[in-house]
């Protein structure tokens, strides 16, 4: 199989789909890797270390994407990408399609075959490609959220780690999965008094079991929100519904009584947010002001720190893409079922749940597990 990498144009995206390592071991098992001339440059990787590993450099996106079997990217194609899409072609990224309905539409009349990074599942609830950025991006939220407190930013000039004989930062986080308990352990190193709100009894006895004494756990629900987000000097989004869109738990009502100069940073920004005034953002115009509470709301955190995600990403995504590319995605979703979960469309079917029913497209839909059934009517 000819697999494409071509460079990341979101605005701000520095990581890369393939590393040379990983380029090596799609090269060695058999298959051909086009890279985009400049595309590792971001994460600090020269079009010659990927030369040395056998792949071929391309001048021209338009060349990558025509030639490829299949793409390997970061982010989900912009709407300058939707030209070269071509039907039956295997896109392996991020997709993120429940909070956004114009690229659902449009993957869907391309007719591509869409494995979301987001949405492959192993049997035990993991999500393997997804836990690896949000590790980094909860680890960055804290940090984000402390700059953006400062009165120079609109902050309430609150230093979080506090100074003896003043109180430190109120920290909630609303959610306790990877996402949650990342940006958990950096609050609390910073000193910050951190709250975590979870509806899972199980995930708040672990929390409780393994951080520090200054974390203290609450069950979520809309009283305890209210409660808790009353005195917060920084919140933390960090829900997630997978291949969902995020709810929205912070309304306008809850943001108008937040402290003046405190800070959101809805890491759910991704599934569309899990507050009602949050909309995405950029790293080169991150934040944002409304009801006097300062919202980060980046889109592509991670791709700040791009050396360190890029492996990372790459670390968790490698496996899965060559059983993709060895046994090609019909086999490779019966075979694998943390990879069928991660199918989202095939050849213009939708085939993951929630984005149909977000989008109200059943008309489209299909379950992964009729794909064979599908093949059996286009041929």
């Amino acid at each position: 199989m000819k697999i494409g990498c071509p460079k990341e144009i979101k605005a701000h995206e520095y990581r890369v789909g393939l590393t040379p390592s990983a380029v090596r071991e799609y090269i060695q098992n058999g298959h051909q890797v086009c890279m985009e001339k400049g595309a590792g440059c971001g994460s600090g990787l020269s079009d010659e270390e990927y030369l040395k590993v056998g792949a071929e450099i391309c001048k021209e996106t338009e060349d990558v994407w025509l030639s490829s079997d299949m793409i390997v990217k970061v982010k989900e194609p912009l709407p300058r990408e939707f030209e070269y899409m071509k039907y039956g072609q295997i896109m392996y990224t991020y997709f993120h399609f429940a909070a956004d309905e114009t690229l659902t539409r449009e993957c869907l009349e391309k007719g591509v075959i869409a494995i979301a990074y987001e949405t492959v599942q192993e049997d035990d609830g993991t999500l393997p490609l997804l836990l690896p950025m949000s590790e980094i991006a909860g680890n960055m939220a804290p940090l984000m959220g402390s700059f953006y407190l400062s009165r120079p930013n609109n902050g309430s000039g609150l230093l979080p780690t506090g100074v003896p004989g003043v109180f430190p930062a109120r920290i909630l986080v609303i959610g306790g999965g990877t996402v949650g308990r990342s940006a958990t352990r950096v609050a609390a190193g910073l000193g910050a008094d951190v709250t975590v709100l979870d509806t899972s009894k199980e995930t708040l006895i672990t929390i409780r079991d393994v951080m520090p004494a200054n974390v203290n756990t609450l069950f979520s629900n809309t009283h305890n929100i209210e409660m808790a987000i009353k005195d917060a000097d920084m919140v933390i989004g960090a829900v997630l519904i997978p291949g969902a869109k995020a709810p929205k738990l912070v309304t306008k009502e809850l943001l108008s009584v937040m402290k003046p100069g405190s800070v959101l940073v809805d890491v759910a920004i991704d599934q569309g947010g899990c507050a009602e005034t949050s909309r995405p953002t950029t790293h080169s115009n991150p934040v944002y002001t409304e009801y006097d509470v300062v919202h980060y709301c980046v889109a592509n955190m991670p791709g700040a720190y791009s050396m360190t995600s890029t492996f990372a990403l790459n670390n968790a995504t490698l496996s899965y893409g060559l059983e993709i590319a060895e046994k090609g995605v019909e086999k490779a979703c019966e075979d694998n079922k943390a990879i069928r979960y991660g199918l989202n469309m095939y050849k213009g079917a939708l085939t993951y749940k929630n984005v149909a029913e977000t989008h109200n497209l059943f008309a489209d839909f299909i379950p992964a597990e009729s794909i064979y059934e599908k093949v059996v009517k286009v041929v």
